[in-house]
C-alpha cells in the first residue's frame, strides 16, 4: 500500500485548495469528512471523487469493517496522520475524508412541493447548516438561497447538515427577488416573518407556499418584503423580541408538519 507523507504532495494541495470556495466553485467540488458522512455519501450515491484514509485508522480499525468494503469500491489514497492533520478542518480528525463532485448548479425549482424555502442572505454556517437539515427532516428536497447567503459548501455547513447536503437540492439564485416572482407565477404564495404584523404563524394553511427567511441581522430585504403576500410573525410570551434564525425556521416547517400529521 503506497502512503503519501509528503505535505507538497500535488493531491494533498489540491485537497487543501478546496478549502476555500474560490477553489470549490473553480473545481465543483467540496470535502465531506467524518465515517458518518462518508457513510451517508455513499447511500446517497454521491459523486464521490476520491476518498482520503489516515493509514493510522486502518491500524486502529477506527473505521467499520463493512464500511471499509463500502469504501474500497472507490478510488482510495492513504496518507500519513501528519498529512491527513494538514487537510483536515476538524480538531480530532477520525482520519478520512472525502471529495465530491457538487450536483449541477442549474437545477430546476420542483414546483409540485408543497411548500419551499428560501434564504434570503443567512450569513452563520451553523444556522445554513441547521436550517438544511430542518428542511431535509420534513422531506423537502430542495431550497433556494440567494447570492449572498453563506457557502453551502463550506466544511461547518456540511457538517451541521448531518448528511442532508446529499439530499436537498442547493439552488443558488442570482436574484432572489426575481426568482421568487417567478415562484409566485407558478401558483405559490410568499410568506416573510416580520415583527410588523398581527398574523400568526399558526394563522396560514401552509399549502402552496414560499417561506423566505431573512438575513440574521437584518431580515428579509425591503424588496423582497415589498412582493410577499403573507407577513407573519411568531408569537412568543417572554420578553425576547426574535428567535435565531435556524430555530425561527424549524418552528415555522414544523407548523406546516403539524398540519399535514393532522390532515
Amino acid at each position: 500500500m503506497n502512503v503519501i507523507s509528503s505535505k507538497d504532495n500535488e493531491l494533498v494541495k489540491n485537497i487543501k485548495k478546496l478549502k476555500e470556495k474560490k477553489y470549490r466553485d473553480i473545481y465543483k467540488e467540496f470535502i465531506v469528512e467524518g465515517i458518518k458522512l462518508i457513510k451517508e455519501a455513499i447511500e446517497e450515491k454521491a459523486d464521490i471523487q476520491k476518498i482520503v484514509i489516515c493509514d493510522n485508522c486502518l491500524n486502529a480499525d477506527v473505521i467499520p469493517k463493512q464500511l471499509m468494503y463500502e469504501i474500497a469500491k472507490f478510488d482510495c489514497v492513504y496518507v500519513t496522520e501528519n498529512v491527513f492533520n494538514t487537510v483536515s478542518d476538524v480538531n480530532t480528525p477520525q482520519g478520512i475524508l472525502a471529495i465530491i463532485k457538487r450536483k449541477n448548479i442549474e437545477i430546476e425549482i420542483d414546483y409540485s412541493q408543497d411548500i419551499i424555502v428560501a434564504l434570503d442572505d443567512i450569513q452563520d454556517p451553523g444556522n445554513l447548516g441547521t436550517i438544511l437539515r430542518t428542511v431535509d427532516s420534513i422531506g423537502l428536497n430542495q431550497i433556494l438561497v440567494s447570492k449572498g447567503t453563506a457557502d453551502c459548501y463550506n466544511s461547518k455547513v456540511i457538517r451541521s447538515t448531518m448528511g442532508a447536503i446529499f439530499r436537498v437540492n442547493v439552488i443558488e439564485c442570482e436574484n432572489l427577488e426575481n426568482v421568487l416572482k417567478k415562484v409566485k407565477n407558478n401558483n405559490f404564495e410568499l410568506i416573510i416573518t416580520s415583527l410588523q404584523t398581527k398574523n400568526s404563524i399558526y394563522d396560514v394553511d401552509y399549502s402552496k407556499k414560499v417561506i423566505v427567511i431573512g438575513n440574521e441581522a437584518n431580515g428579509v430585504k425591503k424588496d423582497i418584503q415589498n412582493i410577499a403576500d403573507i407577513k407573519v410573525k411568531i408569537p412568543m410570551l417572554g420578553k425576547t423580541e426574535s428567535l435565531n434564525a435556524s430555530v425561527a425556521t424549524g418552528i415555522v416547517l414544523y407548523e406546516y408538519v403539524r398540519q399535514k400529521v393532522k390532515l
